[in-house]
């Protein structure tokens, strides 16, 4: 005596596997997207003109263009890993500069092996904008070493891989329904 297929079950396991697919479709595009924005962001990345640094939001649209903030004011400077312009590893210095109001502003002032704070206490930046965002000073200031620059290139386009991941789970959801199918059957 054959057993009928579950009705309830199947089309609940037809719709995670249709929307996971759907979901690697979606991600197809975003990969499309994401290139269009890392070539945007690699354009930026040339042009010399100076733009207002971002105060509020995460100022994507200017991201790798070049800036200037006066810096009224540091609030706090402390070291984080980074790399010098010539490959180096060691710190780079951060602050956090006030801006005018009470507006703070990340700023990366140079690069140093040296845990040790350097003094600064403010003054007139150029540099270009960084994710986050924050002013990567270029010339890095306060007898700091100049920082690798900000590289489009490090932004990561991943979404081929999780377009994949979503196929594969689609497929996993298929191949376990119709193991559960084969033993219910037994």
């Amino acid at each position: 005596m054959s057993r009928r297929v579950p009705v309830f079950a199947t089309m609940i396991v037809i719709a995670a596997v249709l929307t996971m697919i759907a979901l690697g479709f979606w991600q197809l595009g975003r990969r499309a997207e994401k290139a269009e924005l890392l070539a945007s962001y690699t354009a930026a990345a040339g042009e010399s003109a100076v733009v207002p640094f971002p105060i509020g939001g995460d100022g994507a649209e200017l991201w790798f263009r070049r800036s200037a903030v006066n810096c009224l004011g540091v609030s706090v400077i402390e070291p984080v890993a980074g790399t010098a312009a010539s490959g180096q590893k060691g710190w780079v210095h951060r602050a956090g500069c006030r801006l005018s109001g009470n507006v703070i502003a990340t700023v990366d002032l140079g690069f140093s092996r040296d845990l040790n704070k350097p003094a600064w206490s403010g003054g007139a930046l150029t540099g270009v904008i960084a994710p986050g965002p924050r002013l990567v000073a270029d010339p890095p200031v306060a007898g700091l070493k100049a920082m690798a620059k900000p590289d489009p290139g490090d932004l990561p386009n991943n979404h081929l891989a999780y377009a994949g991941q979503w196929f594969f789970f689609a497929l996993t959801a298929l191949v376990i329904y119709v193991l559960a199918l084969r033993r219910r059957q037994r």
